[in-house]
């Protein structure tokens, strides 16, 4: 399990390849996605950074000695983690060995490696390894466990009293395009967000134990003995002109997105992404002075009570 850290949902298209597509949803290739996650969640650092300070008015920084990034993915958020609780161990929690190390290789680059470390985890196998917690963040990797009411519990249990969970699921999906964006019917990012939602209901439907619930955050957090304390939604919105970095990570995404959802979409659609990564268009994603970024993220957060 790996945080998506990033757009949504959108990380997990890229690894539905022909025939196979429908018989392996829930097992995504972490390490190829690692370049795709961490241009991600790096482009949307003010988001996260944003979240972790708003994170540390809830858990007064003082108090909080130990936080777990869980499925902290290549550990950028983990990094703002550390830097928004200056007395806290955080600790990166995933189950890729190779993006525990990208996420050690971060903090150490930024000074924090005294006080970041990881644990390769698999959960929910492994919540007895966890050990407790004064802070919580599981961002867009909850989604990854079939019995997520369950797993909840099990993060309760893992914080300490006082302790608080922030669970990022949610917001709304990221935008890069005007509706009609001269390329094929307008709505194409409409669209592809039907074809994801799809995606990730037959995704969630292949995970071990998995178990159908409404996503009432608020509700499964307080069913699991936590008192609700707060969500917030938080917005990335980068507008056009959009500097070189932002274009090739939007790129990246719209690359994943012809791979992995081709079957799911209309021939007109896939012509429509042909067209907008092919470098010559001059109204590619690569040539468009209109590209921009516009995204939320919500963070629903619960205490443990005293």
């Amino acid at each position: 399990m790996s945080t998506i850290e990033h757009q949504g949902r959108e990380h997990s298209h890229g690894h539905r390849h022909g025939h196979h597509a429908h018989h392996d949803r829930a097992h995504l290739d972490w390490v190829e996605l690692a370049p795709l996650l961490t241009r991600q969640a790096e482009t949307q650092s003010p988001l996260y950074a944003e979240a972790a300070a708003w994170l540390a008015a809830l858990a007064p920084a003082p108090a909080v000695r130990r936080v777990l990034d869980i499925g902290s993915g290549p550990g950028v958020v983990t990094a703002l983690l550390a830097e928004a609780f200056p007395g806290a161990e955080v600790v990166a929690v995933d189950a890729s060995p190779e993006l525990l190390a990208l996420a050690q290789e971060r903090a150490d680059a930024r000074g924090l490696g005294g006080r970041v470390t990881t644990l390769r985890a698999e959960l929910p196998a492994a919540f007895a390894e966890l050990g407790t917690a004064d802070l919580i963040w599981a961002s867009h990797s909850l989604h990854h466990i079939g019995d997520q009411r369950a797993a909840l519990a099990s993060f309760a249990e893992v914080l300490n009293p006082g302790g608080v969970i922030a669970l990022a699921e949610g917001g709304l999906p990221a935008r890069h395009l005007p509706w009609n964006a001269g390329v094929g019917r307008p709505g194409l990012e409409a669209r592809i967000d039907a074809a994801s939602a799809d995606w990730f209901g037959e995704m969630r439907a292949a995970l071990p134990d998995s178990k159908e619930e409404i996503d009432d955050w608020a509700g499964l957090l307080a069913d699991a003995g936590l008192t609700p304390s707060g969500t917030r939604s938080f917005l990335s919105d980068l507008p056009a002109p959009l500097p070189d970095v932002v274009r090739e990570q939007i790129v990246a995404y719209y690359e994943r997105q012809r791979s992995g959802l081709a079957e799911c979409l209309a021939d007109d659609d896939r012509a429509a992404l042909d067209r907008l990564l092919d470098p010559a268009d001059p109204l590619s994603l690569h040539r468009r002075p209109d590209l921009f970024l516009l995204a939320a993220r919500t963070v629903h957060t619960a205490r443990r009570p005293v």
